[in-house]
């Protein structure tokens, strides 16, 4: 028993002999050596190093001065490093333990830096806000500028300016992002509001052509393929028999023009879908004389076109497409017809407007046009009430998707006819395919048809171009088309057209030498009413009737917003309004 005890007593008196030596190493640690080690480890980038430096200068005690400094310097360290949540965590202990230090602003800095790479957005805005010392208003400005760039959000950044309705950095970003979407009054009505307050530069959001100019005659020049060295002297229609047609149109209509007392010259440029012939083309002196430019036709020959509209200050129309990619930023480009994204959002209010049923399938194809239109569609449809019960991108290989979908039955007559379905009658309103893909809106239109109640199915006109349903169907079934080159046959314009066409040309007219036509007389008209750069007088205008078609709306925008929504029924063709 006594050996016992005095084993334990040895093993107490060792144990305490180690307890001193322990805290005795503590207490003998340099901690100004040790910190300034660590600097230096940090001032070479060897933050690994100095994290484990600082570790042992970090702990509170009453002979190191240093614990505050070197808490900070392990935060930095550990930031350097990636590891956010570590010096997140360390620096919040600096605010908690000493909130009046006076790096306190250099702390809550480093700290919004962590919200604003954890996009945490509102914190790092909150966090800076703390932040007094005027000398670190560049920096935070910059910390600002880089971060709140990146959001592309509309909503994001509107509450963050509701939060911050006089911080420059967040009224600039969302600005930006407004003035994408022009077109959008409210938009543009906050979009106004941001510049008025900050005095922001209105061209930097708002595309402005400088001070119209007017003549007496103005020079339109066309820059289409038209392949003369290849075209021979016969009635077979032609490999680019679209943009001859389109031609012959336009010198009608600049014929029309002159007895309307406006003085087009119209000059034509053979491209010969050659980079090489454009490049020569864009060379002529004349050119740069030119008040409007037409054209082009292939994308290829696009970004050319563009550069020169832009360098040389000359509005450039596209007739032909409906990609708003072939405009980019360039403030003189405009698109006759309405942009992919436009068509969508128009769609999307027609639905909403005129169909009861608020349910809604829409289908798309595969392509980036699809892609953009169905996206626009949606967004605008449940904005406006309208519940998309399904969105499916349709492949070659899954068209039976469609009809099984909208089709599929589970109920019979005493005929064998389908008289109900999965998708219940009467459940649907609506059907939207945003594509131009015959597959695919074929097998829509089958669908519907077996189901024999009243789905709506909204397309494009371009279905009309195609052969793939039959006229019939089109009287038949619930289909309304999206046509904004649409010309009534009783049009009195339209019928003096045809008349005049025959004439000259002894044919009947093609709808492109139509769309032709139609588009010199809008275009001659708004060189007459608004001069060279119409774009300021189009963006006075909510709408602006046309001839042949129903008319056009370009206001702060720079592709034509308005688009008739057309139904044939008893061998007519209706336009339907939006209500």
């Amino acid at each position: 028993m006594k050996t016992r005890m005095r084993r334990l007593a040895w093993v107490v008196l060792i144990a305490g002999c180690q307890l001193a030596l322990t805290n005795s190493g503590y207490a003998q640690i340099d901690y100004n050596k040790q910190y300034f080690n660590g600097k230096q480890l940090f001032r070479e980038g060897k933050y690994s190093l100095a994290m484990e430096t600082f570790k042992s200068v970090v702990p509170y005690d009453q002979n190191n001065p240093f614990s505050t400094y070197a808490s900070f310097y392990y935060a930095l360290s550990a930031y350097h490093q990636g590891y956010n949540a570590v010096a997140k965590d360390m620096f919040n202990q600096v605010k908690k333990l000493n909130p009046a230090w006076d790096k306190i602003d250099e702390v809550n800095f480093w700290l919004a830096k962590i919200h604003f790479d954890n996009k945490d957005f509102f914190q790092g805005m909150k966090t800076l806000s703390a932040i007094s010392n005027k000398k670190m208003e560049k920096d935070i400005r910059a910390v600002k500028v880089k971060s709140i760039s990146t959001i592309t959000d509309v909503e994001t950044l509107r509450m963050l300016r509701e939060e911050y309705p006089n911080d420059e950095v967040v009224a600039r970003t969302l600005a930006l992002r407004l003035s994408k979407s022009l077109s959008n009054p409210d938009s543009l009505s906050l979009l106004e509001a941001i510049i008025h307050q900050h005095h922001f530069t209105r061209t930097e959001f708002i595309p402005e052509a400088p001070k119209t100019i007017y003549k007496d005659i103005y020079s339109v020049s066309v820059l289409f393929p038209f392949m003369v060295s290849t075209l021979e002297p016969s009635t077979s229609r032609k490999k680019n028999q679209i943009v001859l047609d389109f031609y012959e149109g336009m010198k009608l209509a600049v014929d029309t023009l002159a007895k309307q007392g406006i003085k087009i010259s119209l000059r034509a440029y053979d491209t010969e879908r050659s980079a090489e012939k454009l490049k020569n083309v864009l060379s002529a002196e004349e050119l740069g004389h030119s008040d409007l430019l037409v054209g082009p036709f292939f994308q290829e020959e696009n970004k050319a076109i563009q550069d020169f509209s832009f360098n040389n200050k000359i509005n450039v129309f596209n007739p032909f497409s409906n990609n708003s990619d072939v405009i980019g930023i360039n403030p003189y480009a405009l698109m006759y017809q309405p942009s992919y994204e436009t068509i969508g959002k128009e769609s999307g209010e027609f639905i909403a407007n005129n169909v009861k049923r608020k349910n809604c399938i829409v289908y798309y194809g595969t392509s980036k046009r699809d892609s953009v239109m169905a996206a626009n569609f949606i967004k605008v449809a449940r904005e406006k009430g309208v519940k998309i019960q399904l969105a499916e991108r349709i492949s070659r290989d899954a068209l039976s998707k469609i009809v099984s979908t909208i089709a599929t039955p589970t109920e019979f007559d005493e005929f064998k006819y389908p008289k109900q379905f999965t998708l219940k009658k009467d459940s649907l309103g609506s059907i939207f395919v945003a594509s131009d893909d015959a597959l695919i809106y074929a097998k829509v239109l089958s669908g519907v048809e077996m189901r024999g109640d009243t789905v709506m199915v909204v397309g494009s006109e371009t279905w009309l171009e195609q052969t793939s349903i039959d006229m019939e169907k089109y009287q038949t079934l619930p289909i309304v088309l999206a046509a904004p080159n649409f010309a009534a046959p009783g049009n009195s314009y339209r019928q003096a057209f045809v008349k005049k066409f025959i004439r000259v040309h002894g044919r009947v007219p093609a709808a492109n030498a139509r769309m032709g036509y139609e588009f010199m007389l809008f275009a001659g008209q708004q060189l007459k009413k608004n001069g060279v750069y119409f774009q300021e007088g189009m963006n006075k205008e909510t709408f602006i009737p046309g001839s042949l078609v129903e008319g056009y709306n370009f206001q702060f925008a720079r592709d034509n917003q308005h688009i008739p929504f057309v139904r044939f029924k008893k061998d007519k063709v209706l336009i339907m309004g939006k209500k």
